[in-house]
């Protein structure tokens, strides 16, 4: 079985100007907004950790092992980029200790900005989201660029899994594309191969399902309904998780999806009854029925059916043009991918 991610289409077609990206880590910055203020008292103590070209988990372990901690007591919101520039909060659950003593950490790339304590537990997922500051170099078609942007931050953009989800892309000798690890391990295990390192077979898993989601995305754009409600969509609200099903009742559901209050949403893939009905349910099972087996394999899984918005509003977007190189700004929910809006800009090298 082969699963490409090059066939996604774009929503406003294939952009025109190309860039160098992540040329340096600090071409790709990442600030982790959790969206709550910290109590300053209790039993969790909270680290901000600026991080270059490190993975979240590798940092976890070093602070597990550096702290004497068991790895389940330091916690993260998300994961974030390993080759980039990023600064987050990891929790360290340790009731009873005094504040650890950080100044002989060292780890290359990795270092404690502060340090404060909570009274709740740091839980994955539990943020509001991330800012990003981006710089991409050597612009061609600059003018394209700029209109763009302009479309993406007005309009916004379909809330595609990035490719971090599937691994690296990269290009062979023979310059063909090679697709992601985590898809390749994926396909295999589909396959009927054994993956025991609980860690990659978490991170195949959710390759498949992010495949999956992405192809209802693209097939959306291709029958041209990506910015149209349908019959039977499952509406997400605006900041939330909850949703209805468009059972023709409310007749401002296409207006409030133009002025982003919701947003129709696919399946991510599971055991269980689909959300969906109607036209929506159709346009699901006919690209569900494309990647059957991996469908099957992911109900089988233990997966549940859940719910993703198809799209994405970037907040905040704004760029500074210096030459030819441009840095571009903008905040997006926990979860959504900063790579996702800029696949809809330029093409990147």
């Amino acid at each position: 079985m082969k699963l490409s991610t090059s066939h996604w289409h774009y929503l406003y077609g294939e952009p025109t100007a190309i860039a160098l990206f992540k040329q340096h880590a600090e071409d790709f910055v990442v600030v982790e907004d959790l969206g709550y203020p910290l109590s300053g008292d209790g039993e969790h103590q909270f680290i901000l950790v600026e991080k270059v070209n490190a993975n979240t988990a590798f940092v976890a372990e070093a602070l597990a092992k550096y702290t004497g901690l068991p790895l389940r007591s330091v916690t993260y919101a998300g994961r974030k980029d390993k080759y980039a520039l990023t600064r987050q909060w990891f929790g360290l659950h340790a009731p009873g200790k005094a504040d650890f003593d950080f100044s002989g950490f060292t780890l290359p790339g990795v270092q404690v900005l502060s340090q404060t304590r909570h009274n709740k537990k740091l839980k994955t997922g539990q943020l509001r989201g991330n800012r990003f500051t981006i710089t991409l170099r050597e612009t061609k078609d600059s003018d394209a660029l700029i209109e763009r942007l302009i479309t993406v931050r007005d309009n916004g953009v379909p809330n595609y899994f990035g490719e971090q989800r599937f691994g690296v892309v990269r290009a062979d000798e023979n310059v063909e594309r090679q697709e992601g690890g985590n898809l390749i391990l994926a396909a295999r295990m589909v396959e009927g191969e054994t993956i025991r390192n609980r860690n990659k077979r978490s991170m195949a898993l959710s390759a498949l399902r992010s495949h999956l989601f992405n192809s209802q995305l693209s097939a959306r754009i291709e029958k041209s309904c990506f910015d149209q409600v349908l019959p039977g969509d499952a509406l997400i609200l605006k900041g939330s998780n909850s949703f209805f099903i468009n059972d023709g009742s409310d007749h401002t559901v296409q207006q409030r999806y133009q002025t982003k209050d919701l947003s129709p949403s696919a399946a991510m893939w599971g055991a269980g009854k689909q959300a969906t009905t109607a036209d929506a349910l159709a346009l699901e099972n006919e690209v569900v029925s494309a990647f059957q087996p991996v469908a099957d394999f992911l109900a089988k899984a233990g997966l549940k059916q859940e719910r993703r918005s198809i799209k994405i509003w970037p907040e905040n977007l704004e760029w500074e043009q210096q030459g030819d190189t441009f840095t571009v700004c903008f905040s997006l929910p926990s979860g959504c991918f900063a790579t996702s809006v800029i696949r809809e800009c330029v093409i990147t090298d």
